[in-house]
């Protein structure tokens, strides 16, 4: 039996990530967030939310950019540490030893250390309550070598970030690899399509009536591909 908590922000999982930005005085400026993931496609964007009180809040509104930068588990002390200091007293990059990197696209530093970085310029900003959520669009990705597939997209069991348990206020490494995407969800439609009498529907076939795909997408690149089996591990991901 399930027990009622109340009305409490208690979202699992939750990531850590590090938001640059410049301070007035152009010196560079990070924080750590936990509310935060992509929130659109086209274009690409991310949302973090943030208390109206941190010294990073007027940076961005002022500069309207951000970064966003994931740390890898290696990375759990000064991380740690940034989030227990304001910027507005401390230069967390001194005293942690990380390196500010100017970003060539935003107004706003990246952390060289950090393997994956996002570079964002704030499209829009939305008043919620105690904190402010900046939507921002991704302009570039930025990562290091050792964390990209044979196709250039970051992996997480590379990337090893942390995972934020706001109920118990500590931080988690990630988990072991489960299965490549798609993949279970496609052997239980021909598991339900065989107990109905029904015919297993092609992978990346059209059901009646639908369009042909014309933009990007999973979904779209899933019946471009017009993969043979659900057994298949050459799965086609949005670029």
């Amino acid at each position: 039996m399930k027990r009622s908590l109340g009305a409490k922000p208690l979202g699992l999982p939750a990531p850590v990530w590090v938001v640059g930005s410049y301070s007035p005085d152009g010196s560079p400026a990070i924080m750590v967030v936990s509310w935060g993931g992509i929130c659109c496609s086209t274009p690409p964007c991310v949302a973090i939310s943030i208390d109206k009180t941190r010294f990073s809040h007027a940076n961005i509104i002022e500069h309207r950019a951000f970064t966003v930068n994931v740390p890898s588990r290696r990375h759990l002390i000064a991380t740690d540490y940034l989030g227990l200091v304001s910027g507005a007293t401390v230069d967390k990059f001194s005293a942690t030893g990380l390196t500010a990197v100017k970003s060539d696209t935003v107004q706003a530093p990246f952390v060289k250390e950090f393997p994956l970085v996002f570079e964002c310029r704030l499209l829009q900003s939305i008043d919620i309550g105690s904190h402010t959520q900046f939507i921002g669009q991704i302009m570039d990705v930025k990562a290091d070598e050792a964390v990209l597939d044979d196709r250039g997209n970051p992996v997480a069991g590379k990337v090893s970030p942390l995972i934020s348990s706001a109920g118990d206020r500590s931080y988690y490494a990630l988990g072991e690899y489960l299965e490549q995407a798609y993949v279970p969800g496609m052997a239980l439609m021909a598991e339900i399509a065989a107990k109905n009498g029904t015919n297993e529907p092609e992978p990346g076939a059209l059901a009646p009536g639908e369009a042909a795909p014309t933009g990007t997408g999973r979904r779209a690149d899933l019946q471009r591909a017009g993969r043979k089996s659900h057994h298949e591990k050459e799965m086609t991901y949005a670029t």
